[in-house]
């Protein structure tokens, strides 16, 4: 976890767990992420090996490329091979570039 927090205070955005509460959003760009599962490893009926896949929102007001290729050498920079893809939210008027990617140890917090 202590490696994912790294990258995110690396990048100077701001960023929350999931979400922000209501009324502190910041303005965009900014993070949220989320561990949605895992993908453990088991040996002998118990499990061996921790595997948390991770979410990585990026939100953005804007088609920002800059901000998007920041993040990624970020990610690039500690080893990290994602998935990416992109969605226009329109009720939020807002772009998700999400960042999806399988971190070993991660314990929900």
């Amino acid at each position: 976890m202590k490696e994912l927090i790294a990258i995110m205070t690396e990048s100077g955005l701001p960023f929350a767990y999931d979400h922000f509460a209501e009324g502190e959003s910041p303005d965009p760009p900014f993070i949220c992420f989320l561990l949605p599962g895992s993908d453990n490893f088991a040996a002998d009926g118990k499990v061996y090996y921790k595997i948390n896949e991770v979410h990585l929102e990026l939100y953005t007001d804007t088609k920002d490329l800059s901000v998007e290729q920041k993040l990624e050498d970020l990610l690039d920079e500690h080893g990290i091979f994602y998935e990416k893809s992109e969605t226009w939210i329109d009720s939020e008027n807002l772009y998700e570039v999400l960042y999806q990617f399988e971190q070993e140890g991660l314990n929900h917090a």
